[in-house]
């Protein structure tokens, strides 16, 4: 082994119930931070015979009750490897919401005790509403109704082979930990449906992202007539006690909604919306969303705007609604601007801009079903953050709107920082198809990103699966720059494929910061430690990766993660991260680095250590966990990320 060589991966799937304990806090850690992608696998493993929406709810139900019983114990270090792989908390938590989810597909006996996950969950509970996944393609549908026709471990083999990028040995581990008596046979089984393994990442299958419809109004109204008239009364009675005479009622003034409100009536009105002369932006004060021309060749179909506005106010039952976090969903609170009405691939599309929100409305060229409203937070947005817009994802392509001082668009891969860019081309702001960055089974061996050019100079987006591209910034926090040279480049290409963790979680930018340079034991090279961050439009939500990244190495490996905090960020640009390390000769080392303004580096727990400066190497057993804890020249204390 090359002594730039890494430590290799140690299977998630060989957790057993008598392996060693693990603790509550690292267990819960895992949850919080992996519970949609444990949801989904509960979603999966569960029968669909449940139906939707008791498959929504018993799949939370049984992620929220994976913790382990018993005290916590501190944080501790994972062996170096990629995320949730090497991460013991997220096996354990991944095995028991597999086994669980196994047990309530199993039938209902007499004479037998139920296991709790065969009955209906008692928490969460939804009342009045029916919840389940945005319905997606004929792809979607036709693997359920496949997953559908398998035996339940047939089903979780399928799942972790493609979900949890499981080798089949592997798989056949968690089975069994999970109580199943033949594993074998349900890889066996599981063959049988054709491997479209990154249809199981689509919406169809996310339980966390979910429409509301009523319940049966019907038999709701029959069993609640008398309630209703009792309340009625009870309510007269109380506003003749409560409310003085010439009193205000809840609402004050206002008028009902959507009834002879002028506002209201103005903001679902074609001919009132704003639309900005094509050469304002030239003279404009700011570049952002405000200063966008109306373009598009359907910005004159008046029926075509009107239908974008009523469903923006009041989206019926066959609209697919989506937001990234944060962002609300309501109508606009008047006439909002119109940045782009036209044909887009296989649809109608029209995109709307009310100061705070982009919503994009889009319809089938041929036919009436099939709506989509998607909506994304861009308050504050200027410049590189108001540079394009997506205008729509088909066949692994996307298209972007640019802003009207862009002179140019071109798709370029980031994990090859010296590989020339390919002209995507301009056509009244529209670029041409730029292929999305993931590979149709969700493994990454490039990462496509879209270069724009002005008057300024070049920067980069890419797209996170959201209306509007993240914006990448290289350098330190507070001191950040544009990516536009090949050095700023080279500085990403490790990382590139790490931002697929920051997917759907409403990003505006995210920076690279190469914080420390490390040389490795046993004469071995120097390696690299980059953080990078990820900054939400919300505010909160924010997550920073430290990585490690060895001479000769493609790509960089997640040492340490933290969300919701300033670490690494302007407000506290400082880091620790520590990873476990495999030399040449064959070697175990806990290294750890820190960044400039560190004085001193420690280890406690399985491995205990010191070192004066900003950098650590000690020799560790295989397997070590250790805490790791810094001293700032200031004297004040740092933290290992997380």
């Amino acid at each position: 082994m090359q002594s730039q060589d890494v430590a290799k991966r140690h299977a998630p799937a060989r957790a057993r119930r008598s392996g060693p304990a693990i603790a509550v806090e690292q267990a819960e850690a895992a949850l919080v931070e992996h519970y949609p992608r444990l949801v989904r696998l509960a979603y999966l493993v569960l029968p669909p015979a449940l139906g939707r929406g008791r498959r929504v709810l018993t799949a939370h139900a049984l992620t929220q009750r994976a913790l382990p019983r018993g005290r916590g114990r501190a944080a501790v270090i994972p062996a170096q490897g990629t995320g949730r792989d090497t991460d013991p908390g997220y096996a354990f938590v991944r095995l028991h919401v597999v086994r669980t989810a196994l047990e309530a597909a199993r039938p209902l006996r007499r004479r037998r005790r139920p296991r709790r996950a065969q009955l209906p969950p008692l928490l969460p509970q939804v009342w009045g509403l029916r919840l389940f996944p945005r319905s997606g393609g004929a792809d979607e549908l036709a693997l359920d109704q496949r997953l559908a026709s398998l035996s339940g471990p047939a089903r979780a083999a399928y799942v972790l082979r493609g979900l949890e990028r499981l080798a089949d040995g592997d798989v056949r581990q968690v089975l069994a930990a999970a109580g199943v008596t033949d594993p074998h046979s349900a890889l066996r089984s599981a063959d049988q449906v054709p491997p479209q393994y990154g249809l199981l990442l689509s919406p169809e299958f996310d339980a966390c992202s979910l429409q509301a419809r009523p319940t049966d109004l019907r038999r709701r109204r029959q069993h609640t007539k008398a309630a209703l008239a009792a309340a009625a009364a009870l309510s007269v009675c109380g506003a003749l006690i409560a409310v003085p005479a010439g009193g205000w009622g809840p609402d004050g003034a206002a008028a009902p909604a959507y009834v002879g409100n002028p506002a209201a009536e103005a903001a679902l009105d074609p001919g009132r919306l704003t639309r900005i002369a094509p050469a304002a932006w030239r003279t404009a004060a700011r570049a952002d969303f405000s200063v966008w021309p109306a373009r598009g060749p359907l910005t004159g179909d008046t029926a075509l705007l009107r239908r974008a506005l009523a469903v923006w106010a009041r989206p019926g039952a066959t609209v697919h609604v989506s937001a990234t976090p944060g962002t609300q969903t309501g109508g606009p609170a008047g006439p909002p601007q119109l940045l782009y009405a036209g044909l887009v691939d296989n649809a109608r599309v029209v995109i709307l801009y009310d100061g705070l929100r982009i919503a994009r409305y889009a319809e089938p060229k041929d036919g009436t079903q099939g709506a989509a409203l998607d909506f994304a937070r861009v308050d504050g947005a200027t410049g590189a953050n108001a540079s394009a817009l997506v205008l729509g994802r088909s066949d692994g392509n996307v298209r972007y709107l640019a802003a009207p001082w862009i002179t140019k668009a071109a798709e370029r891969d980031l994990t090859r920082p010296d590989a020339a860019a390919t002209d995507l081309g301009l056509t009244d702001g529209v670029t041409g198809p730029m292929a999305r960055s993931a590979g149709p089974d969700g493994t990454c061996t490039s990462w496509n990103v879209l270069q724009l050019t002005d008057a300024s100079g070049t920067r980069l987006g890419t797209d996170l699966g959201e209306l509007v591209p993240a914006g990448l910034t290289e350098g330190r926090p507070g001191a950040e720059k544009e990516v536009s040279g090949a050095a700023a480049r080279r500085a990403w290409a490790p990382f590139a494929c790490s931002l697929a963790a920051a997917r759907s979680a409403g990003v505006r930018s995210v920076n690279a910061w190469a914080y420390a340079e490390q040389p490795l034991p046993d004469g071995g090279a120097t390696a690299s430690w980059v953080c990078t961050r990820a900054e939400t439009w919300r505010g909160d939500g924010s997550a920073a990766l430290a990585q490690f990244h060895t001479p000769g190495g493609r790509y960089g490996a997640v040492a340490a993660r933290g969300t919701d905090g300033p670490a690494c960020g302007p407000r506290d640009p400082h880091v620790l991260a520590g990873v476990l390390w495999k030399s040449g000769a064959g070697a175990w080392y806990l290294l750890a680095a820190g960044s400039r303004d560190t004085a001193s580096v420690s280890a406690s727990g399985g491995v205990t250590a010191s070192a004066r400066g900003r950098v650590l190497a000690v020799r560790a057993e295989q397997g070590a966990q250790a805490k790791l804890s810094g001293t700032l020249k200031d004297g004040s204390a740092l933290k290992g990320l997380r």
